[in-house]
Formats: structure tokens, sequence, C-alpha cells
């Protein structure tokens, strides 16, 4: 880890962002809540609550950062799931890491939720892809 003792705490917000391509019927399933598994967002929300707290334990660099405040958006734009992550704390380092930790996680537990919908006749996922994660936001006020 980077020793950051020296540093100052100061208010850190990151928002990252990213989004999972389904197929059209796919997509529908999830807004009509008909998915097999569950609500999808409410369980992506939760999953990426329980990753961000949990940053530290799954990333070797991180530090244990005391986290204040998370908001987890979705929005439906076709066949892609849009998901953004903002996540805020006093610290001494920044909150990006977190941000990049519940998008990621968020997705994946969409994929997993709908998996037996997106399978071709050969178990393969030929439309399914996560794409554009990224860090759309960083403050250190």
């Amino acid at each position: 880890m980077i020793d950051i003792s020296e540093k100052n705490i100061s208010l850190r917000i990151a928002v990252a962002s990213g989004e999972i391509v389904l197929k059209n019927s796919t997509v529908q399933e999830i807004v009509e809540k008909r998915v097999k598994k569950g609500d999808v967002f409410e369980f992506a929300r939760a999953s990426a609550l329980f990753s961000i707290k949990n940053t530290a334990g799954i990333i070797p660099h991180a530090h244990p950062v005391p986290i204040e405040d998370v908001e987890i958006k979705f929005s439906v734009n076709g066949n892609r799931i849009r998901v953004e992550c903002m996540v805020k704390a006093h610290y001494k380092t920044g909150v990006e890491m977190e941000a990049l930790v519940g998008v990621t996680s968020a997705l994946l537990t969409i994929w997993d939720m709908v998996k037996y919908l997106e399978k071709d006749e050969n178990g393969q996922y030929p439309f399914t892809s996560i794409k554009n994660i990224e860090v759309i936001k960083k403050e250190k006020i």
C-alpha cells in the first residue's frame, strides 16, 4: 500500500459508470420484473453496496475507506443497461476504486441473473457484453 499517513482528510467523491449489452427481450424481462431470480435492479444495487464496502478486501493496495454515501443509478437505452455509481467519503485517499468496483459488481450481478435468457443453444453468450467501465468524475474538496 502507499503511505497516506501524511495526507490530510478531505471530502472525496467519485462517479463511475459502465454498461451491459443484452438481448432486447432480456431487457424487457428485467424492466417488467419477470426474471426468475428476482428484481434485477435491486439485487444489482445490493451487490454494488456490498462490493463498495469491501473494496479493500479484493483490491490488494486499496485502503479501507469509511464510506459515507453511495448512490447507484440504472438507466435503460434500447438493449443496454447503464449503471452509474457515486461514492463519497471524508478520507486521505480517493474513492474511485470503490466506485469502479461497485459498477462492475452491479453489472456482473445483472449478467448472472439473466444468463439463462442470454445463452444460445450452445451455451454461449453471443449478444452479451460489459462495456465502457470508466471513472466519469473524481473530486477532492
